[in-house]
């Protein structure tokens, strides 16, 4: 059985005020390129479809063709609904869409939406969880008769646990989960919606049933604990903080149960996103930029030390898709420094030992940590 996963599409995006649409059908119909190629049986798709949870009418045209692409061609699509994606409007029409062999996730109501397949190894069971927050965990299970109250869900990690126990999912069986959540330890980008304090964090040992993860939500590739706990990324650069990334699709082989093949196919946007550095002379010098896609989407960071009149529009005319004109000098380093120590002067003693745990531990400390660091300090005061 192939697969390839496919994650945050965030079809509609606007980036720096630059509609992504075009960029996003070009890049769309390169997936259904590489679905032929490398002859996928589906497609899953891990949530984020949107970028709003009232799309355009551009944007839901878009998918309505993507899904009609990959269903005339019989490959089966696997979708969950992202924090960025109204779950009752994806899973508008999904009865009728699975006769096409589209399965999307149902809102939660206390149960997760499971699809079989067989092939030569036997049964293959996808399991399709939507972004779930504890609150819509607890709302789902209040009344159940087999719950306990007191076990109802209070942080993201409770909530997804008690999602995937009441999976029962049989571990003898060849197991798939698709999902669109924050594991820890994973890393962000600037254009991805972040939670304060890190109250979103799921551990990758919840997922542990499951011979491949198919997550969303996390805008670089990578994976988690084990290679097949993964985050494919987004087809495209969404933030400048992406533009040294590769972006590519994630191709899973399942062989019999315990064997998983993960593989990436990159893929080639119809405009980069890039970051370009130098003075204004520099930049506009026929032999800097003869040799480059002027039509990419670039950041210009300019090192002159006095600003440029009209810089952004004289820019442009060379680099039409200058998205944003920043300056770095003594001027803007003093600033810099004036900000961030009055930033830093604002804070408790408290405050930047948390901040500082968080950078290390990439969690907040616990209710017992803050109780202790903060008779640490207290005591050294008294000192």
């Amino acid at each position: 059985m192939k697969l390839l996963h496919i994650s945050d599409l965030h079809i509609g995006k606007r980036v720096n005020e630059f509609s992504m649409i075009e960029d996003q059908k070009h890049i769309l119909q390169q997936i259904l390129e590489i679905a032929d190629s490398q002859q996928a049986d589906g497609v899953m798709i891990a949530g984020d479809i949107y970028d709003k949870p009232v799309p355009s009418a551009e944007a839901v045209q878009v998918f309505d063709w993507f899904l009609t692409a990959l269903a005339d061609r019989g490959r089966q699509v696997y979708a969950v609904s992202g924090n960025h994606d109204s779950a009752e409007r994806i899973a508008f029409g999904a009865q009728l869409m699975s006769g096409r062999g589209v399965f999307v996730s149902p809102v939660y109501q206390g149960e997760t939406a499971m699809f079989t397949v067989q092939d030569s190894y036997g049964e293959l069971c996808l399991y399709l969880l939507p972004f779930i927050k504890p609150a819509v965990v607890r709302h789902a299970l209040e009344g159940v008769p087999d719950m306990d109250p007191k076990t109802l869900p209070e942080s993201y990690q409770d909530a997804v646990c008690l999602a995937v126990e009441r999976m029962e999912v049989d571990v003898s069986k060849r197991n798939i989960l698709i999902a669109h959540q924050f594991v820890t330890g994973a890393g962000r980008c600037d254009s991805e919606e972040v939670s304060v304090g890190g109250l979103d964090n799921v551990d990758a040992d919840v997922f542990d049933a499951f011979d491949y993860v198919a997550l969303g939500h996390i805008h670089s590739p990578q994976y988690l604990k084990r290679e097949t706990v993964r985050y494919c990324g987004t087809p495209l650069k969404y933030s400048f903080s992406e533009a040294e990334q590769q972006k590519s699709v994630t191709v899973v082989e399942l062989g019999e149960k315990g064997q998983v093949a993960v593989s990436t196919v990159p893929l080639v946007p119809l405009h980069d996103l890039r970051r370009i550095r130098g003075t204004y002379l520099e930049v506009t010098a026929r032999d800097f930029y003869k040799d480059m896609d002027t039509e990419d989407y670039v950041q210009i960071t300019l090192t002159d030390e006095e600003d440029i009149p009209d810089g952004l529009q004289r820019l442009r005319i060379i680099y039409p898709n200058l998205m944003r004109l920043e300056y770095d000098n003594s001027r803007t380093k003093q600033n810099r420094y004036i900000e961030c120590a009055e930033e830093i002067r604002r804070k408790s003693e408290l405050e930047l030992f948390g901040e500082f745990y968080e950078l290390q531990n990439n969690q907040p400390m616990s209710e017992e940590q803050t109780a202790f660091v903060t008779r640490l300090i207290e005591e050294c005061k008294a000192l």
